[in-house]
């Protein structure tokens, strides 16, 4: 049931263009960008149990290495997607190895302390990352220049990787990550290298959050060193919290309702953080399966439901 509902948004999704509205257009995009990105860091909060402060330089890593192998070496854009998302994997596992060495709050930490390193990296390699004037004018081939075309290319990778995703989630790996994320020492007992899943995990994530900040290169045409600063990551990690964390549909759900609700309220006030806020702090109190649980997504097996209860789903 849940696939055919896919299937229909998809098909749906693919006719937003036909509305003629450029600015739909553009915001459909930016949407399905950060879709991907929550998405991303679902499987790393809501499966693997590991919270992350800093997701975003991944996003700020996929991004800026899509944006030089496409405009400083003239890099085919089908070969440069991949190659950012490579260039993302190799840092990610390199960072995750010493972050799922630490457990907790040592770890959110240390992934803050790594996102921050980024960030400095990005703000001070003027050379290669423009600095804080930005890597500007990303250069996009002639057939994705239109925001219609770069809207279906988009939904295309986008609606692919989640699709890995979700595979990845309902794999014995992503049972695996579970079991860890539930009680990590009896899964140890069992044998299961827990710091080895966990690095895969964070690997993944990241990967997949390089993909997003590769499309967000080429649709904003530009990259500044922002897009890894720890405020970015908090951005999509609330998206996670919002839509419902471990709900596999819950981030694309937290995703739009942020967007949305940031459009919404710019046009009625410049304190939508503060607006923000007490959604949040609503959903938290109130829904704490968040905005997907209202629909009936269930969390994660394993996940404690609002009465404290596990899941059994």
């Amino acid at each position: 049931m849940q696939i055919a509902l896919l299937a229909a948004l998809c098909l749906g999704l693919a006719l937003v263009p036909l509305s003629g509205s450029t600015y739909l257009v553009y915001l459909a995009t930016q949407i399905l960008i950060f879709i991907l990105f929550a998405t991303s860091l679902n499987l790393l909060v809501g499966y693997g149990g590991l919270i992350s402060f800093g997701h975003a330089a991944f996003f700020a890593i996929g991004g800026y290495s899509n944006a030089i192998l496409l405009t400083t070496y003239g890099v085919p854009v089908l070969l440069a997607l991949p190659g950012a998302m490579v260039v993302t994997a190799i840092l990610s596992a390199i960072i995750g190895f010493f972050c799922v060495r630490l457990t907790a709050y040592y770890f959110s930490m240390l992934t803050l302390a790594f996102g921050q390193l980024v960030w400095a990296v990005a703000f001070k390699w003027r050379a290669v990352t423009g600095g804080d004037d930005g890597f500007l004018r990303v250069a996009v081939p002639e057939w994705l220049a239109t925001p219609s075309s770069f809207y279906l290319f988009s939904l295309l990778v986008v609606a692919l990787a989640v699709a890995v995703l979700w595979v990845v989630a309902h794999s014995p790996l992503g049972r695996t990550m579970m079991a860890i994320r539930e009680n990590e020492t009896r899964a140890g007992f069992l044998g299961v290298n827990t710091r080895l899943v966990q690095l895969i995990t964070f690997t993944i994530a990241g990967t997949f959050a390089g993909l997003a900040g590769g499309l967000f290169s080429m649709f904003n045409r530009s990259l500044f060193p922002n897009s890894a600063w720890w405020l970015q990551s908090a951005e999509v990690l609330i998206m996670v919290v919002l839509g419902g964390i471990g709900s596999f549909f819950g981030p694309m759900v937290g995703a739009l309702a942020l967007i949305l609700l940031n459009r919404l309220t710019l046009q009625l006030t410049e304190y939508w953080p503060a607006l923000l806020a007490i959604i949040l702090i609503v959903t938290l109190f109130f829904f704490p399966n968040g905005i997907a649980g209202l629909f009936g997504s269930r969390p994660a097996p394993g996940l404690r439901d609002e009465r404290g209860e596990k899941s059994d789903a």
